[in-house]
């Protein structure tokens, strides 16, 4: 079946936009992300029902004031966290709080008052060891906060009298009054397993590997799983996939579906393949982009480009193989599972900060793979090593170089400022974190062409990108 059948071709390109909005943002509702995207939606409803299935396995539900987009996920990513209402990374405490919100507004009316749905809550989180919640802590009440700012933005609760920002700060003096929509409520939360008998959050992976019956079945659950590969990661590394997925992820099929269905384009390279959106239509990280950290990951990524690249004649880097995308996976679920309630270990929610390096985080000793063998045996590529002084060195050179152009806070701490790029580069599969140092990937080499001028009545940075 050919992908957006039924669309003609004057209307291909709202059909397209219609995807990399329900893509972009899984839950839709009258008020979020705007108003004009649910009828956007509404309107190629069943297109999008069956080209959502058949291309990538996913599920389209949609009701009066809702579509929700029910993906398979293949892999654990902390790329994309939920963002508190100053754009911070949600830490555990304030997912748990979202969760028990969640739970509480399911027992409540249509109405409930902020300093209510707070001692629900904080009831909740008093029987799970290690949470907890007091309300008369402030740092409680900010991460409680956060939880109803984000349930409040995509419109399951509005807010009709008082102030949320006024209750954190004085909660005897102040109050807040809340509508609850409960079909947006029950769209939020749909998970696809019963949660409590779950032993390990790789449980809540891939759905069709282990239904595959027959050979087409299977074919088909293989070409599910390569364009969700495309679709959710930045680049997919033939390296890093397995055997199965390689005729498919080099179909010239996989590239013509996803290019149909989302009107941006599939760039194949000899060691992967990736949708390019330099728009941002379709992600919601622009790179290169705008910020102090934008600016300085793509300024590195070319320093190490050239490092690793054939014009350098002083000598390259050495070669060390790379974790491979099952290791971590294994790593990113062991952080995870460590905090399961079962276990007895929710103590980790004290901390408020997010795991360095998210899913491409990385402990394993330069050149060791997490097995502990040496990659000799050819399951892992090697890949360039750039050790932790080689990157504090070209930091400091690039904010001694293009310093005028950076925020003056991360003039000031360039170690933070290199962490923050690296952090970046690494969720953008351009580099990979290994303790010591990052490894240097192949999409890095985009970069090599970059050039930069300060300027200087201004004082910013023109940034022009790889030819």
């Amino acid at each position: 079946m050919r992908v957006a059948e039924g669309v003609s071709p004057l209307e291909l390109a709202d059909y397209q936009r219609a995807v990399r909005l329900l893509l972009r943002h899984p839950l839709i509702t009258t008020a979020y992300p705007d108003r004009a995207a649910l009828p956007l939606v509404r309107r190629w409803a069943a297109q999008l029902r069956t080209d959502l299935f058949e291309v990538f396995g996913y599920r389209l539900l949609t009701t009066g004031d809702t579509a929700r987009l029910l993906r398979v996920h293949d892999t654990l990513d902390s790329t994309r966290p939920a963002l508190t209402r100053t754009d911070r990374p949600f830490d555990r405490r304030r997912y748990a709080y979202l969760m028990l919100t969640l739970a509480a507004l399911g027992r409540a009316g249509t109405q409930i008052a902020l300093s209510e749905l707070a001692d629900a809550v904080a009831a909740d989180a008093g029987r799970i060891d290690g949470l907890g919640m007091d309300t008369e802590r402030k740092p409680d009440r900010d991460a409680f906060v956060d939880a109803v700012a984000w349930l409040e933005r995509r419109g399951a609760l509005t807010l009709a009298d008082g102030s949320a920002a006024d209750w954190v700060n004085n909660p005897d003096r102040a109050e807040a009054l809340y509508d609850i929509d409960r079909e947006v409520v029950g769209a939020v939360y749909r998970p696809s397993r019963v949660l409590q008998h779950l032993r390990s959050v790789t449980a809540l992976l891939d759905t069709d590997r282990g239904l595959a019956q027959g050979q087409a079945t299977v074919r088909r659950a293989a070409a599910r799983r390569a364009r969700r590969l495309v679709l959710e990661q930045p680049v997919v590394y033939y390296a890093d996939v397995d055997e199965s997925l390689l005729g498919q992820l080099r179909a010239p099929a996989l590239a013509e579906d996803l290019e149909r269905l989302t009107g941006l384009g599939v760039e194949r390279r000899a060691e992967g393949v990736a949708i390019i959106d330099t728009s941002g239509r379709l992600s919601d990280v622009r790179f290169p982009g705008g910020g102090t950290i934008a600016q300085a990951a793509l300024l590195l990524a070319a320093r190490i480009a050239a490092y690793c690249g054939p014009a350098n004649r002083r000598g390259r880097p050495a070669s060390l193989p790379a974790p491979t995308a099952a290791e971590l996976l294994a790593e990113t679920a062991a952080r995870i599972d460590a905090a399961l309630p079962y276990r007895n270990l929710l103590d980790d929610l004290a901390d408020d900060s997010p795991a360095p390096g998210g899913a491409q985080g990385g402990s394993a000793a330069p050149g060791t793979a997490r097995d502990g063998s040496d990659g000799s045996d050819g399951s892992a590529a090697a890949r360039p090593f750039l050790p932790d002084t080689w990157l504090r060195t070209a930091m400091k050179a690039l904010v001694g170089e293009y310093g005028t152009a950076f925020g003056a806070t991360w003039r000031a701490d360039p170690d933070r400022l290199l962490a923050e790029a690296v952090r970046l580069l690494a969720a953008l599969r351009l580099v990979a974190r290994v303790e010591g140092g990052v490894l240097a990937l192949p999409a890095l080499a985009r970069y090599r062409g970059v050039t930069a001028e300060v300027k200087s009545r201004s004082q910013t940075a023109l940034f022009e990108g790889p030819a």
